[in-house]
């Protein structure tokens, strides 16, 4: 079970839950995938809508990893994610929130 007090969020992706979280080593890799100036404007880019799947992609592979997950970004396109891509980007928005709040607000 995902753990929203440890930021932890679940996702299922070719029929198998996972539970997802961004840990400093997820974000710092993160950061150098998406080559952002910071994480800040990587929050403010989902805030507003204006992120991409790229950015969605990116999230999700961080927050995988972060679970332990061992695989890449190219282990996923052909992945099938239960909700889709609008459950892909809700997911990925959720890891943001728990990421940079306090428990009790995510």
């Amino acid at each position: 079970m995902a753990n929203p007090h440890a930021g932890e969020v679940a996702l299922w992706i070719d029929d198998r839950r996972h539970v997802l979280k961004l840990t400093l080593g997820a974000l710092a890799e993160l950061e150098a995938a998406l080559q952002a100036d910071s994480l800040m404007a990587l929050v403010e880019r989902f805030e507003g809508g204006a992120f991409t799947s790229r950015d969605v992609l990116a999230l999700i592979v961080a927050g995988l990893r972060g679970g332990g997950w061992q695989g890449t970004a190219d282990d996923l396109l052909s992945a099938e994610i239960r909700g889709g891509p609008v459950e892909g980007a809700r997911v990925a928005a959720l890891l943001l929130a728990r990421a940079f709040s306090r428990p009790d607000q995510a």
